[in-house]
């Protein structure tokens, strides 16, 4: 945990231009002002060039990165839009992550790229899925191998309960799908986010087994197909093999 703290410590400094405060980074970092010395002093033992002044704050000189990425017109398109995409359907934290993450980017390129990085041609537009329930807390326990108990709506009306170890989310043009591993049922099943109506953390988490994992599902449902009923819409015929709506 520690070596991610000091590689945030330095994607901080490299983000900024202009000194900031050992309090300023301290309440970025969540940590103390005595860690956040410690943190610097190492970095500057590791060769880091931070200088520090009394009154004035903390820099980095420039130059201590890689040399500047190159990316082709297509590439920075592509990125650009991803991070919009993200921005417009992700939870507030994951779109923050994706400011976060452009930002490094923009930093990371030469200035002819950063320019079209920044103002790039592709848009996303608005999206509803922004305001979508319980994602935050999905992508967490996702990451985090929590066993759920899920309270779910079918389409159908059909009110389950359900002890689930959440594999992984898609997100679609209209919903956020949720891949669990359905305890009760033994095989995976797909929960249309909107219609989960409650999530409760037992305290238990799952191991990473063959068979029950994210991938297994994509590869036998053909590469995240879907089954008929519940994605609104569909443009692609379901095959016959997926299990049924959840």
């Amino acid at each position: 945990m520690r070596l991610f703290r000091l590689f945030r410590l330095l994607d901080e400094f490299r983000l900024r231009h202009t000194p900031v405060t050992a309090q300023e980074l301290s309440e970025d970092l969540g940590v103390s002002l005595r860690t956040l010395y410690r943190d610097i002093a190492d970095l500057q033992a590791m060769g880091a060039p931070i200088r520090g002044e009394g009154g004035v704050g903390y820099v980095m000189e420039p130059g201590y990165f890689l040399p500047s990425l190159r990316f082709d017109a297509d590439e920075l398109e592509a990125i650009a839009l991803g991070v919009r995409l993200v921005v417009s359907r992700g939870d507030p934290k994951l779109a923050e992550a994706a400011v976060r993450a452009s930002a490094k980017i923009a930093s990371t390129v030469n200035e002819g790229a950063r320019r079209a990085f920044l103002v790039s041609p592709v848009e996303s537009g608005p999206s509803a899925l922004g305001r979508t329930p319980h994602l935050e807390t999905l992508r967490d326990s996702v990451r985090q191998r929590k066993v759920l108990e899920i309270a779910y709506e079918a389409l159908t009306g059909k009110a389950s309960v359900r002890r689930a170890r959440p594999l992984g989310l898609t997100v679609f043009d209209t919903v956020w799908l949720l891949t669990i591993w359905c305890e009760r049922a033994s095989d995976f099943r797909h929960l249309r986010v909107d219609r989960i109506r409650s999530i409760k953390e037992t305290g238990a988490c799952f191991r990473d087994e063959a068979g029950k994992r994210f991938s297994d599902c994509l590869t036998r449902e053909g590469n995240a197909t879907f089954p008929r009923g519940v994605i609104p819409n569909r443009p692609t015929k379901p095959r016959l093999d997926s299990p049924g709506p959840a």
